[in-house]
């Protein structure tokens, strides 16, 4: 992974629109954040991909799979479907894209029973994402101070 290019996706203030996180710094930060992603495949098997423009082999953003061990929305130990894109990447269908692809892996190789995800409610973008991925809203939480928006897709979903 590119640190230039990751650091591009990170320090800007439009990618963190909504989230609950600060645009970074530094490259410092980014390179902290790639051994944190290590760390979750040694951890848990699991972590961020790199999503390649597969033109131009650029890095165009990251797709996950999480496992969340904090109790979220009532839920505890699963798994958190998230991607993020640099900007000159959005509306494109690469979200979709990658999302989808997570979701193969979760089922086909991780024989994962379901797969949780939430946005920002006011995203629309996002929302848009998740559903066209496959994965059904269910609800709505508040996640540190913010409403967002709940999904969820099991096995027998994504196999249709």
């Amino acid at each position: 992974m590119d640190i230039d290019e990751y650091f591009e996706l990170d320090a800007d203030p439009d990618v963190h629109l909504y989230l609950t996180s600060q645009p970074v710094q530094n490259k410092q930060q980014i390179a902290d954040s790639i051994q944190f992603i290590r760390q979750q495949y040694i951890d848990n098997g699991i972590g961020r991909w790199a999503v390649i423009d597969k033109r131009t082999n650029a890095f165009m953003g990251w797709a996950e799979l999480k496992l969340i061990a904090e109790l979220t929305n009532n839920h505890i130990n699963f798994l958190d479907l998230g991607y993020r894109l640099i900007k000159k990447y959005w509306g494109q269908g690469f979200a979709t894209e990658a999302a989808q692809a997570s979701l193969t892996y979760a089922f086909d190789v991780l024989q994962a029973p379901e797969v949780f995800a939430h946005a920002h409610a006011e995203n629309i973008g996002s929302n848009k994402v998740l559903s066209k991925a496959g994965l059904t809203l269910t609800g709505s939480f508040v996640h540190h101070g913010i409403k967002c928006n709940w999904y969820r897709i099991d096995r027998k979903d994504f196999q249709r």
